[in-house]
């Protein structure tokens, strides 16, 4: 939880928050044994460009402790970029809207209690439609009781 703590108000002055999602606790996804992970959501606003934006995250990812892995390995944060406004992008560093977040509980859940109306400019559907096409089994919301 202070790895979400310190990444949320390490993003200014680049980055200003506007909302944020509550917490939820995920098993681990990819390569399981590691402990569980923590998900939020942000709603920020921003003047950097998409590819300066994941270059100043990545920044940030490395200064709170992130350090090469393997795909899917243990991390102490990982900051992604779902959507920036309704564009879609791909470049071989950064896909716009992230690519797999549509299969994903561990994203659709946070976001939809952001913006359930928000809808994937490729698929055309809101968040909310989305959520209900995964499964959600394994995901609970986090408090500080919960342990880990």
């Amino acid at each position: 939880m202070a790895n979400l703590q310190t990444a949320i108000s390490a993003l200014p002055p680049m980055v200003q928050q506007i909302a944020v999602s509550p917490v939820y606790e995920t098993a681990p996804w990819g390569y399981t044994e590691q402990p569980a992970f923590l998900n939020q959501v942000i709603q920020a606003e921003t003047d950097l460009a998409p590819l300066n934006l994941l270059e100043y995250l990545k920044s940030l990812e490395t200064a709170l402790g992130r350090k090469p892995t393997f795909r899917y390995g243990p991390r102490v944060i990982d900051l992604d970029i779902l959507f920036y406004d309704n564009l879609i992008m791909s470049t071989p560093e950064l896909t716009i809207p992230h690519p797999n977040m549509h299969e994903r509980t561990f994203v659709l859940l946070p976001l939809a209690d952001l913006a359930p109306d928000l809808r994937h400019p490729i698929l055309g559907k809101p968040v909310k439609e989305l959520l209900e096409g995964v499964d959600r089994e394994g995901i609970k919301l986090y408090t500080t009781s919960t342990s880990i």
